[in-house]
């Protein structure tokens, strides 16, 4: 049977495409049986196909994991946070998006005050300059935007469980600017302590889990960070 799988970040770059279609067996497919397939396959890309996972319809799919014919697969290098994808998103309740527009810390902010709550904070992330002695003049945010904002919310109920806190949280994608933010956490909690633990927990738990990766720009060229085994090695503008 075909499949179609959406690739990201080096990979997209890699193949040229942002989805590959591929004839797996009829027989029942597991993740890790689909990464081996698609190693075999592609033995170029075999050491990012290797290191990246494979997601299921938006969640993330342990080796031994069945695949569907119907589901929506994605291949997933490790995240870091090409052309983005140039729909954002929005969750429901209005506390978690994606965008290719500037954030604005104030209005993040008024989504999640409360009037029993004595300690608010705002985390923004801005693009620096300089990284030791490399110097960046830009960062490209690419985003699995259903995915990513599926991630966001299992951050804001987490942080809602451990710390009867309230979050939210956007995340721009395509070009950032030096002293531009590429990411804004808002909390607000009963007092400072926790707030300040909601907030290094939302953060953290972003930067590890939420498909969103990050090219730095420079003078030297570009490369895809945290998801290019060598992602030191740039390539020319």
């Amino acid at each position: 049977m075909e499949i179609t799988i959406r690739l990201f970040a080096g990979l997209a770059e890699m193949f040229s495409a942002s989805a590959l279609k591929f004839e797996v067996p009829e027989a029942p497919l597991t993740a890790g049986g689909l990464k081996t397939l698609l190693a075999a396959s592609y033995p170029e890309a075999a050491q990012q196909i290797h290191t990246s996972l494979v997601a299921v319809n938006h969640e993330y799919a342990p080796d031994d994991s069945s695949i569907s014919p119907d589901a929506e697969i994605a291949l997933i290098p490790p995240v870091s946070g090409g052309e983005p994808e140039q729909t954002g998103g929005e969750t429901a309740d209005g506390l978690f998006s994606i965008t290719g527009q500037p954030l604005n810390a104030e209005v993040l902010l008024d989504k999640v005050l409360d009037q029993n709550h004595g300690a608010s904070l705002v985390f923004v992330g801005t693009t620096r300059e300089m990284t030791g002695d490399q110097r960046t003049t830009a960062l490209h945010y690419e985003a699995y935007t259903p995915m990513a904002l599926g991630k966001l919310q299992e951050i804001g109920r987490e942080v809602k469980s451990r710390w009867n806190a309230n979050c939210a949280i956007a995340h721009r994608t395509g070009l950032v600017g030096l002293k531009e933010a590429s990411v804004i956490i808002a909390v607000s909690a009963a007092h400072r302590d926790i707030c300040y633990e909601a907030s290094r927990y939302a953060i953290e738990q972003l930067k590890a889990s939420v498909p969103v990766w990050k090219k730095d720009i420079n003078d030297s060229g570009e490369a895809w960070l945290g998801s290019d085994p060598k992602a030191k090695e740039y390539k020319p503008l």
